[in-house]
């Protein structure tokens, strides 16, 4: 065979790998088109795009958190909860005037002692997650009421709200309206990109391990360049960086790195896999499902943080069906509903997809009513999509 023909097979192959992934992709540009052709490309516009950011910005981080939590085989139904009763108590923080940034830490210390408490009855007392947070969204629900007294809790000052929707921008660089700060920053994360591709394709040659084509990494550079240099040039012909994209780049990569290149990653997916047959090789399986629902407790914790910042008030109310907006959003980004399979990058994308489906709507003026009948349908389409290639390839 032609070292033309094991290129095509190996293209081929890493295509059908991960064409679950790529179909999303494909999904999300489609929906943007069609929603550009029903809004008059008001979904395009720069204070649109940063607008999605900002308000969908929660369902985001409580994704990378719940696709650890469905990888491992559990669910957390309390993450809405959470979020309400977290944000209270921070926003009471705040307003005894201790700043910004120790009600943050406040906020991701309180996040991580819930997480630990729900993680020790699922790990250790191996009591179903399903039950737990089950019991754990009524409980945190519950006690938000009882501290709010049911009122909402207003914020002494806008400092609060900065993390949620305010912007980042270089004292100097904005220049008639167009923030540069945004495209510079744009730019040096995607050369930082393009750095860790040849460092990582360089390393998995040295070590003989299987590489993908060199015209499927051009390509994805290229479609990842496009991406971040487009989204830099909408954040910066409007108000500038969104704070909350910083907060969300790092979340991502963060955990990306850890899901991909790390021992706490690959036992991630090897509980997920075969908790019994993970455990048989040596894996302290109740440990690794313990640490998972801390890492969720803790971003619970910081979306807690920007969902009060972005209403500006910690409302008892806050936090309604997000657990179905982050469940939803791994289900649609590839995670399999049996466990085992799922990546940070195709939640992300699972979460935009909702997110520009709720904002297509809004903008077409649809009640809320019919992004629920949305939503459904999509998650439904999404899991038959999930049974149906798995039994396909003989795997259930």
């Amino acid at each position: 065979m032609s070292d033309g023909a094991r290129e095509k097979t190996s293209i081929s192959a890493l295509i059908k790998s991960n064409i679950r992934n790529y179909s999303m992709f494909i999904i999300l540009v489609l929906i943007l088109i069609v929603f550009g052709f029903l809004t008059n490309w008001i979904n395009f516009s720069s204070r649109n795009i940063s607008y999605i950011f900002i308000q969908y910005s929660y369902v985001l981080i409580l994704a990378v958190g719940m696709v650890q939590v469905i990888i491992i085989g559990g669910i957390d139904l309390s993450v809405g909860s959470v979020c309400a009763f977290v944000g209270a108590i921070s926003a009471m923080v705040y307003n005894t005037g201790v700043g910004m940034p120790v009600t943050l830490l406040a906020a991701l210390v309180m996040g991580l002692i819930i997480g630990m408490f729900q993680g020790a009855w699922i790990a250790y007392a191996n009591i179903p997650a399903f039950i737990v947070t089950l019991a754990g969204m009524l409980l945190f629900r519950g006690l938000t009421y009882i501290i709010t007294k049911v009122n909402p809790i207003a914020l002494k000052d806008d400092g609060y709200k900065q993390m949620a929707s305010g912007s980042f921008d270089i004292p100097g660089l904005e220049i008639n309206g167009f923030h540069f700060t945004a495209l510079i920053i744009g730019l040096l994360v995607f050369v930082l990109f393009i750095a860790a591709e040849i460092i990582t394709r360089r390393s998995r040659i040295k070590n003989h391990f299987d590489i993908a084509p060199a015209p499927i990494m051009l390509g994805k550079v290229v479609i990842v360049g496009v991406l971040l240099l487009s989204l830099s040039q909408r954040f910066a012909t409007y108000r500038g960086l969104p704070v909350v994209v910083i907060v969300l780049a790092i979340t991502i990569l963060v955990f990306h790195f850890m899901m991909k290149n790390t021992v706490l990653g690959r036992y991630i997916y090897a509980v997920g896999g075969n908790a019994r047959s993970a455990k048989l090789s040596g894996i302290n399986s109740e440990l690794i499902v313990f640490v998972v629902f801390c890492i969720m407790g803790v971003l619970t914790g910081l979306a807690a943080v920007v969902s009060t910042g972005y209403m500006n008030s910690a409302l008892p109310q806050a936090g309604n069906l997000f657990e179905m907006d982050a469940i939803a959003a791994c289900y649609i980004g590839g995670v399999s509903a049996s466990g085992g399979i799922g990546t940070v990058v195709g939640v992300i994308v699972g979460a935009l997809v909702m997110s520009a489906i709720n904002n297509g709507m809004s903008l077409m003026n649809l009640g809320q009513h019919y992004q629920y009948v949305v939503k459904a349908i999509i998650l439904l389409l999404a899991v038959f999509y999930d049974v149906y290639s798995r039994r396909k390839a003989g795997l259930g």
